[in-house]
């Protein structure tokens, strides 16, 4: 959903004008790179390691828009517009900014995106916001809802949309700063425990303004509480990470859906669960989905 709204709101702030159907064309594109996790099973890849890695990297940048043109194409020659023929260059130029817009909105939370794929594996993270942010869909929703409302009465419709996208990128900016002053307050106390070897501000849905802080050191991990004017306070349970198991290092050796875990997690721990081992990742400890859950015992 925020993708699509965030394409409309692109066609709304004047990308609609490069041609005709390029409003459609930057909402299709807005949404294409996640093709990826329809096409993975077919293609007899796993949807976990190819999701937001090619199509959301410079591989998607170059091969994308042209896909989000060809579809507009086709459509338009199924069904012809009234607005006249398809500007070709505008619409390329719509559809690369919509497929542009996609990776760098999934860049902002704690699941990553390979950025660089084809050339390289490397994941990125930007811990700033939630997955689903419904802050971000109501500056969104407004923006469009006002710029309608402009261009029926005969005013400058672009505006509201561009003041929108303006809310956006401070809400962004905000949010970031939290997450870097979370972790930063966040590290001293880990230090009393241990040398800390990876400190992440996780977002809390809804509360923008709180983080629960995901800490780890050679050996263990836990989580901390993060509030803007209170500062940050360590929970008391601390796990192992026991990543030692002697059963993950067989199954490195021999279970393919281990390797393509291990590829895709930031914070892998070995967890039990009901006396079964599982690999797991430690930023998503709630959901006990397959998704974020490999077996280390499949006897």
């Amino acid at each position: 959903m925020t993708h699509s709204l965030v394409g409309a709101l692109l066609g709304r702030m004047g990308l609609k004008r490069l041609s005709p159907s390029a409003m459609p064309g930057v909402i299709v594109a807005a949404n294409l790179p996640d093709i990826d996790s329809f096409i993975a099973k077919p293609l007899g890849l796993s949807a976990r390691t190819f999701h937001r890695g090619f199509t959301h990297g410079i591989g998607g940048l170059v091969t994308m828009p042209f896909v989000a043109v060809a579809i507009i194409w086709i459509w338009e020659k199924l069904r012809p517009g009234k607005e006249g023929p398809l500007k070709l260059g505008g619409l390329l130029l719509a559809c690369f900014i919509g497929v542009l817009s996609h990776p760098m909105l999934d860049f902002l939370n704690t699941y990553g995106v390979r950025l660089l794929e084809p050339f390289s594996h490397r994941w990125f993270y930007g811990d700033t916001l939630f997955i689903v942010d419904p802050w971000i869909w109501l500056m969104l929703i407004l923006g469009l809802e006002f710029s309608w409302r402009a261009e029926r009465l005969g005013r400058a419709w672009e505006r509201p949309a561009a003041y929108a996208f303006c809310a956006v990128l401070a809400y962004i900016g905000i949010n970031a700063a939290i997450s870097v002053r979370a972790s930063a307050a966040t590290r001293p106390l880990v230090e009393r425990i241990g040398q800390p070897a990876m400190v992440v501000a996780g977002e809390v849905p809804l509360e923008f303004w709180k983080r629960q802080v995901m800490w780890r050191t050679d050996k263990t991990a836990g989580t901390a509480g993060y509030q803007p004017f209170r500062g940050a306070m360590l929970d008391p349970q601390i796990v192992p990470l026991n990543l030692d198991d002697p059963r993950l290092a067989l199954a490195k050796q021999t279970d393919p859906d281990v390797c393509n875990f291990l590829f895709w997690s930031r914070m892998p721990l070995v967890i039990d669960l009901d006396g079964k081992a599982y690999l797991s990742d430690q930023r998503f400890p709630a959901l006990r989905r397959t998704t974020f859950l490999v077996p280390l015992d499949k006897q």
